[in-house]
């Protein structure tokens, strides 16, 4: 039986002939995110600006669908609703979290709102009712953005070490600088766009991190490899080698990984949305910097090229591996 190959056996593809353009974009991609965020700002969802989360209970089955429409028309920006599924619930207990985002000079939406959402939602089912009303202040969105940026600070801190302690520290900076790419890069596409930025965002970051680490160690871990097999070889040929030979892998992985988030970007409605497109960019960008930037940095940094030894048995090598 024939198998479908994407990628051909034995490629033999430069990545390195234009390896300063490839790097420039990179770079320049980076200095224009910081400048647009710096700019624009983000969106801010509810998790970040602050707002009211209302508990709904209806006697009979009603639909976000239906909850959004009724909404809709009060002009309350951002709106994020969700049902709820419990099983201690009655049979005819319908239960529906309404996240509504605080409004300018407000810390949370006033009671006349919250009046004329009840109104609103009356009108799809005279049944509802509101035993729940909570504000979360600008106080504690404020803290929820710090830890946001602690939390992504201590991956990408994380990876580093890791990489470290497995490789070199060339390997390490390489990898780092291409999570850093990676992350600043997103946060620019959604300051562009203006898309919500909310911490189902953060945590779609922290998977790209995941994501592109796991793409980079597996170039690094063949190019060590090879670093063994091919002591006399320059390294720039090395690291071709490297990458040719898991481009099938990178590509199938990638591939199949977008087939799934296209998918969901597509049919998985709003509530989701966000959350899927960066992950669907931070696939994109993920691989581009493990192809295209990481090794790069690598290669101008030099690494130890006797593989066999430890690190105290001579000098880590010259820069370009000559």
């Amino acid at each position: 039986m024939r198998r479908l190959k994407i990628v051909p056996d034995n490629t033999t593809i430069d990545f390195f002939k234009y390896q300063w353009a490839t790097l420039g974009v990179s770079v320049a991609m980076m200095i224009a995110s910081v400048i647009i965020f710096l700019t624009m700002g983000l969106n801010f969802g509810i998790d970040f600006r602050g707002g009211t989360t209302i508990r709904s209970e209806t006697t009979s089955p009603v639909t976000v669908a239906q909850y959004r429409e009724a909404i809709s028309p009060l002009g309350l920006g951002d709106v994020v609703i969700s049902e709820v599924f419990d099983p201690t619930f009655a049979a005819n207990q319908h239960v529906m979290l309404i996240r509504i985002q605080a409004q300018d000079g407000q810390e949370a939406i006033t009671p006349e709102q919250i009046a004329a959402v009840e109104a609103a939602l009356k009108a799809v089912d005279p049944s509802v009712t509101f035993p729940q009303v909570e504000s979360v202040g600008p106080k504690v969105s404020g803290e929820l953005v710090q830890s946001a940026i602690i939390a992504v600070m201590l991956a990408l801190v994380g990876v580093g070490i890791y990489i470290w302690l497995r490789f070199e520290w060339q390997f390490a900076i390489g990898a780092v600088a291409a999570l850093v790419h990676d992350v600043v890069v997103t946060i620019g596409v959604f300051s562009l766009f203006q898309i919500r930025f909310d911490l189902a965002i953060i945590a779609a970051l922290l998977t790209i991190v995941g994501y592109s680490i796991n793409d980079t160690v597996v170039v690094f871990d063949r190019l060590r490899e090879n670093l063994i097999k091919y002591k006399k070889m320059p390294l720039r040929d090395v690291m071709n080698l490297s990458v040719n030979e898991t481009l099938s892998r990178t590509v199938m992985t990638s591939g199949t990984t977008l087939i799934a988030l296209l998918a969901m970007l597509v049919l998985g409605g709003d509530v989701i949305r966000g959350f899927v497109f960066a992950m669907t960019f931070g696939v994109i960008v993920g691989t581009w910097s493990s192809v295209f930037m990481a090794k790069n940095l690598v290669l101008y940094m030099g690494t130890r090229r006797d593989w066999t030894t430890t690190d105290t048995d001579g000098p880590a090598g010259t820069r370009f591996g000559g």
